[in-house]
């Protein structure tokens, strides 16, 4: 969890912008608002 709090703070410097996750896209994805966005099996 501090790993994505810490790549978010760089994102900015890199110009990268990200958008906040919608409810109706969270549903259609079946994943939570707050993550995690990848399957148990998936992460690391």
């Amino acid at each position: 969890r501090l790993d994505e709090q810490v790549a978010r703070l760089h994102l900015g410097h890199l110009g990268v912008r990200l958008t906040q996750l919608t409810e109706d896209q969270a549903d259609y994805l079946d994943i939570p608002l707050e993550g995690p966005f990848k399957a148990e099996q998936y992460r690391y």
